[in-house]
């Protein structure tokens, strides 16, 4: 019985906030009837790829040929902490799900494409997505936002990207998120 209340409460209050005919397939929707005020956050974390130990986050599903010498062709897929501080050690706040992919001939540069899932705090649950273009060896890069589900529901904005660490040997690298995303 609360569950039928409940969507007849809801179905109402839809109705209520709609402008124009409800028979259409779109209609237009007033956001200040529904509580829906724009914020602009500024968040900073740190993205962990690890490569290498027993239990890496980020592993190559597909090699670059070995006459590359810009990687052309790798395809890795991450599930790499995100922390407060530079060091592994510092608090967890979330992980970033997704694949990069090295795209060009001519510079190392990566297709990135990733969902930042955040497990702390107010945002825990939360996830901010990003996709675009990372040439590495620049020193701060700029990502998309491109969406977002949670208290990010219809982000969208920037990332600026510093990397850290970078090591040769191992390839893990710590990289600086700056993130800034406007949403509701």
């Amino acid at each position: 019985m609360f569950t039928q209340f409940r969507t007849f409460f809801l179905y109402t209050l839809l109705l209520s906030v709609t402008k124009g005919n409800t028979d259409d397939f779109v209609n237009p929707m007033d956001r200040k009837l529904l509580g829906m005020e724009e914020k602009l956050s500024h968040l900073r974390f740190y993205w962990h790829d690890i490569l290498s130990g027993r239990n890496p986050s980020s592993v190559t599903v597909i090699p670059p040929p070995l006459n590359s010498t810009t990687v052309f062709g790798l395809v890795n897929v991450v599930d790499n902490p995100l922390t407060l501080g530079p060091r592994l050690s510092s608090k967890l706040v979330g992980k970033a799900q997704g694949l990069y992919a090295s795209t060009s001939h001519s510079e190392v540069d990566f297709m990135m494409a990733m969902s930042f899932g955040f497990s702390e705090g107010k945002y825990n649950g939360s996830s901010i997505t990003v996709l675009g273009r990372d040439p590495i060896f620049n020193k701060v890069r700029e990502l998309p936002v491109i969406g977002g589900s949670g208290l990010f529901r219809f982000a969208r904005g920037y990332a600026h990207l510093t990397t850290i660490s970078f090591s040769p040997k191992t390839k893990d690298a710590v990289v600086e998120y700056n993130v800034y995303v406007l949403h509701f």
